[in-house]
């Protein structure tokens, strides 16, 4: 299941993270130190590293955690790591599958959060690969794609301009991506049948319904 939130971050959010990404103090260095053996001669952008960029980690995380749709996908039990990720002319990312293990912690789901405007650069699409074909995504300053960590993707190479973007994994109390798509699709509907105007006795079974599952499927 592949996941687009539009608005992860509101306008003001952005621009702030991105005016304290633009400070000297931002300690952008290659993104080679983080890489494992396996991606090393693949991996060419830039990382923010310090005080700064922790702020900027710590503001993102406390936004998703208030998000009900990033909330109801993921199902976060912790954020395993976050990064702030930094693409100019050239640099790409190639083929890979993100570490099943992360400080010892499993991750279930990556997500991109977009900072740059999309007019501010070229290329730097995120491909995500599947049996039915590529997902080829990029999107407006604020926006997420949320998406299984088992999944073989890329970053496609800049050719103008700046690619920033925050870049996270998630464990979650749901292990299988299979439920954790069908608790989603539950929260959709009893999200749809009480816009609806649908009688209490109705959703309050499917809430039943949600609440159970989650009870049997749960790693606490």
């Amino acid at each position: 299941m592949i996941i687009q939130i539009a608005d992860a971050l509101s306008k003001e959010q952005v621009a702030r993270l991105r005016s304290t990404l633009a400070q000297d103090g931002a300690g952008f260095s290659s993104g080679k130190a983080t890489a494992g053996w396996y991606v090393k001669d693949i991996k060419h952008n830039d990382q923010a590293s310090g005080a700064l960029a922790e702020q900027v980690v710590q503001e993102v995380k406390k936004a998703l955690l208030a998000h009900p749709v990033f909330l109801s996908a993921a199902r976060p039990k912790e954020f395993v790591k976050l990064l702030v990720s930094r693409y100019r002319p050239g640099m790409s990312y190639g083929t890979h599958v993100d570490d099943a293990l992360m400080g010892g912690k499993r991750t279930d789901m990556s997500f991109t959060l977009f900072l740059a405007g999309e007019e501010s650069y070229v290329g730097g699409e995120l491909v995500i690969e599947g049996n039915d074909g590529d997902s080829v995504i990029r999107l407006p300053p604020g926006s997420l794609v949320l998406y299984p960590t088992t999944s073989l993707h890329r970053v496609n190479e800049v050719t103008r301009g700046e690619r920033l973007a925050v870049v996270g994994w998630v464990r979650s109390f749901i292990r299988s991506p299979e439920q954790r798509e069908t608790l989603f699709d539950l929260d959709q509907a009893i999200a749809g049948l009480q816009g609806a105007g649908v009688a209490r006795a109705v959703s309050d079974r499917v809430f039943k319904v949600r609440n159970n599952l989650t009870r049997m499927w749960a790693e606490d």
